[in-house]
């Protein structure tokens, strides 16, 4: 497996908003997929003080070449005024969903 495969991380308020974002992505093939977990209970800094927050975490499966075009589809859908966009690198994968994966990605 080559190394240009990554795990897009993202947090929403709500449900709505993460499905509303995985459609968005999925819908001009920027990423394959896309898993939905929450509600989870977050903790980080705002503002100068430590805030708390319920939301919705994104998984999404794409390649390192479409993450400029996938974290500006996010900010420009996103109602975070600085939604986390952050890529985790694949270092492995099972090859067939690697093929799977990777034929539901279109470049454009």
């Amino acid at each position: 497996m080559d190394n240009n495969y990554i795990i897009v991380l993202t947090t929403t308020s709500s449900k709505e908003e993460a499905e509303k974002i995985a459609h968005a992505l999925l819908a001009e093939r920027i990423i394959a997929c896309a898993n939905i977990i929450g509600p989870v209970h977050s903790l980080f800094w705002w503002q100068n003080k430590i805030d708390t927050a319920q939301e919705h975490l994104i998984l999404m499966k794409t390649k390192k070449d479409l993450f400029a075009k996938l974290a500006e589809k996010v900010k420009a859908i996103h109602s975070y005024q600085t939604p986390e966009i952050i890529a985790l690198p694949m270092v492995e994968g099972f090859e067939p969903y690697i093929e799977w994966l990777n034929s539901n990605l279109q470049y454009f």
